[in-house]
């Protein structure tokens, strides 16, 4: 009797050994490490490939743009204002002779010009290789509501990308390896998604509603690498953040008097500049290695700065539960469907 109690424990911690391995397989811990030193100058060549950027006119997205551009992208900016996109176009062809780079107007905060976009991208693009899901904003201090009545920072980060991504799926299906890229933040840590108050309507505190919009594309992220491959569309996901950098997202959100302003300031030569917080975002893009499902960011002290690497998890953007619920009910307070 003991020796079949003993074959049987055998067997049974082989089979939890083998369940706990296939369960690592499809997790972070199965993600390979990316080069520590890769940079933009590792991208392989980027000729016949078109690239979506939104809020490439500064910051990180502008610095996406320009080194996709270099790599011989066709680039496409999509932000809200025309004359910062033609000043964008300007310094990009001044410093990448021959870049193939456009603009178009987009608000993602009016999912009617979002939609707009899609439509006019779909009329002139044949297809869509890669998507970078980068524009936002950041705890403005007092709440403020979008053309459709969301709550501004959850509209503009993640709902009006939610649904650019549904719009340009059929664009992105034609390229014969798409890749979406959205953008998170170590915000994330800090975050919850509150389903009982998406809109922050019952207290608002710009920085816990910022956390909660960049969790959203986190969750986002993942979920469509899950649905990506339940569904045969054949793109791959991916996530990035960039530690922290010196761009105008402070200035433009709770402003530099603010006491996030003031320390954002005295720190600055601590911080990343807006082309190494891009490199986390176009290795999601463009290196061959890179996996779908996967978040990239900077490996150092609190993944503020640091070397490439595997970005920290935050539980929350594990539950694959939570995310579906959050992406049904964001296909319903959109109107919007995925194919």
């Amino acid at each position: 009797m003991r020796t079949n109690f003993s074959a049987r424990l055998k067997r049974l911690v082989a089979f939890g050994l083998t369940l706990l391995f296939t369960v690592m397989a499809g997790s972070a811990f199965a993600q390979e490490q990316p080069k520590a030193d890769w940079n933009a100058l590792d991208m392989p060549s980027q000729a016949g490939r078109t690239f979506v950027v939104t809020g490439g006119t500064s910051g990180m997205g502008y610095e996406d743009a320009k080194a996709l551009a270099a790599a011989g992208a066709q680039v496409v900016i999509v932000a809200r204002n025309p004359q910062r996109g033609q000043e964008a176009i300007d310094r990009i062809e001044q410093e990448v002779p021959g870049a193939q780079v456009r603009f178009e107007a987009v608000d993602l905060a009016d999912l009617s010009s979002v939609r707009a976009l899609a439509q006019r991208l779909g009329s002139t693009l044949p297809r869509l290789d890669g998507l970078i899901n980068n524009a936002a904003i950041m705890a403005p201090p007092e709440r403020g509501t979008s053309a459709d009545g969301f709550e501004m920072q959850f509209a503009t980060n993640y709902l009006g990308h939610f649904v650019l991504t549904a719009e340009l799926l059929p664009l992105l299906r034609e390229s014969d390896a798409p890749r979406v890229v959205t953008l998170s933040s170590i915000a994330v840590h800090r975050g919850g998604i509150n389903f009982d108050d998406l809109q922050s309507t019952q207290g608002y505190d710009p920085m816990v509603v910022y956390a909660q919009s960049k969790l959203a594309c986190l969750m986002f992220a993942f979920e469509l690498q899950r649905r990506s491959e339940a569904e045969g569309w054949g793109i791959q996901s991916m996530a990035a953040h960039p530690g922290v950098a010196v761009t105008e997202l402070v200035a433009r959100g709770p402003g530099l008097d603010s006491e996030q302003g003031r320390q954002w300031s005295s720190n600055r030569e601590h911080l990343q500049t807006a082309a190494q917080g891009a490199v986390p975002t176009l290795y999601a893009a463009t290196a061959p290695e890179a996996q779908g499902g996967a978040y990239y960011g900077p490996t150092g002290e609190q993944e503020i700065r640091g070397p490439l690497g595997l970005a920290s998890v935050p539980a929350a953007a594990s539950d694959s539960a939570a995310a579906a619920r959050l992406w049904t009910i964001s296909e319903e307070i959109t109107g919007t469907r995925f194919p």
